[in-house]
């Protein structure tokens, strides 16, 4: 599953569960119970970030608590 989202600055973010296509396990954040990696690609030509996001990331989720991630990377 992905999911977009708009910053404030208008680039809309898709975000996927990385190596969603592979396994779970390989999504998986080794040494951590309920968490995976999600890569999120921007429009506009920003660079891509991976960002580490809770196992039911997809659904409960805020944009903003996604946002926030993101922006935590681009630091």
């Amino acid at each position: 599953m992905e999911r977009e989202v708009t910053d404030s600055d208008g680039i809309t973010w898709t975000c996927v569960q990385a190596l969603s296509g592979i396994s779970d396990e390989a999504a998986h954040v080794k040494g951590e119970e309920d968490a995976y990696w999600v890569v999120c690609t921007p429009s506009g030509g920003a660079q891509s970030v991976r960002v580490k996001l809770p196992g039911n990331w997809e659904t409960d989720c805020s944009d903003e608590a996604l946002l926030d991630a993101i922006a935590a990377q681009n630091q």
